[in-house]
C-alpha cells in the first residue's frame, strides 16, 4: 500500500500546512504527538498534475441508487496547488475547487447548476468556509469538508492508541472540532497506516457525540508496476443509512 492514485493522495494525504503551528505548552504527550502526525500528513504535497475519472454511486435513504459520473483533477504550480472535483453530466453540473497554499487555510469555491463541459460559466462561485463546508457534494454522503479533510486542520489532535486494523498497523488519531455546528462534526477518529500514511478507516461524530459517518477504502487493484491503487471507497451514514461509493476508472492504469 505504498502508492495510491495521485488524485486520492491529494484527497487523503496532502492538505496545506496550518494545522500545528501553535504552542505545545500544557499539552499532553498524546496531544503533542497527535499534532505532529497531523502536521506530517499536511506537509506532503502532490508532485505532478493528475486527472482521474470515476462514478459516484449514491444510495439514498429510500434505497434508491443513482450513478453520477465525476472527474477529479490536481493542478500544481510553483507557489500553490488546487484540487477540482466535478460532475461530468451534460447539464446541472457541479464543480468544487479546493485551493491550497503553504501556511494558509484551504479555500473552497463551489459552482452548482452549471452548463455542460466546455460551455461558458455565467455565474459566480460560492466561497465556503467553516461550517458552510459541511454540506453534500452532488447530493452524496461526501461532504465538502470531507474532500478538504478539514479535520486535520483543527487545533485539537490527539493520538489515542496504536492498533492493527484491516490487516495494517495504524496510529489512531482523534481530531476535535473547536466550534462544532449543530449540523456538522464534533470530532473525527482516523486510523492512519504507519507505513503509507493513508487513511485505513475513519469515523465522524455529530454535535451530540453520536456516530454519524464511517469512511473506508473498499478495494484495490495493482497497476503495471505491481503497486496498489485504490479502486473503490465508501462513506456510510449511520443515522440515515445512506451510502456513497466512489468507483475509479482504472482501465487505463
Amino acid at each position: 500500500m505504498k502508492s495510491i492514485l495521485p488524485f486520492l493522495a491529494a484527497m487523503i494525504l496532502f492538505f496545506a500546512f496550518g494545522a500545528t503551528a501553535q504552542t505545545t505548552n500544557g499539552l499532553s504527550d498524546a496531544e503533542i504527538q497527535g499534532r505532529k502526525l497531523a502536521q506530517q500528513l499536511l506537509e506532503q504535497l502532490p508532485i505532478t498534475n493528475s486527472i482521474q475519472n470515476g462514478i459516484l454511486e449514491i444510495r439514498d435513504v429510500k434505497k434508491t441508487t443513482t450513478d453520477v459520473p465525476v472527474r477529479f483533477q490536481t493542478m500544481v504550480s510553483a507557489t500553490d496547488w488546487q484540487t477540482i472535483y466535478e460532475t461530468t453530466t451534460k447539464s446541472n453540473r457541479i464543480q468544487l475547487i479546493v485551493g491550497h497554499a503553504a501556511g494558509k487555510p484551504n479555500r473552497y469555491y463551489l459552482w452548482e447548476g452549471l452548463p455542460g463541459l466546455g460551455e461558458a460559466v455565467d455565474r459566480k462561485a460560492m466561497a465556503l468556509s467553516g461550517s458552510k463546508t459541511m454540506r453534500p457534494f452532488a447530493n452524496s454522503d461526501f461532504w465538502i469538508c470531507d474532500l478538504g479533510l478539514e479535520f486535520f486542520h483543527w487545533p485539537g489532535q490527539k493520538i489515542l492508541k496504536k492498533e492493527n486494523t484491516r490487516g495494517r498497523g495504524c496510529m489512531v488519531l482523534e481530531s476535535t472540532n473547536p466550534e462544532p455546528s449543530t449540523n456538522g462534526y464534533s470530532r473525527v477518529v482516523s486510523w492512519i497506516d504507519e507505513e503509507s500514511g493513508g487513511i485505513v478507516q475513519a469515523k465522524a461524530y455529530d454535535f451530540n457525540g453520536k456516530l454519524l459517518k464511517e469512511f473506508e477504502p473498499k478495494s484495490f487493484k495493482k497497476d503495471v508496476n505491481g503497486q496498489l491503487q485504490l479502486q473503490e471507497m465508501e462513506i456510510y451514514n449511520d443515522q440515515t443509512r445512506s451510502r456513497t461509493q466512489i468507483k475509479f476508472d482504472l482501465k487505463k492504469m
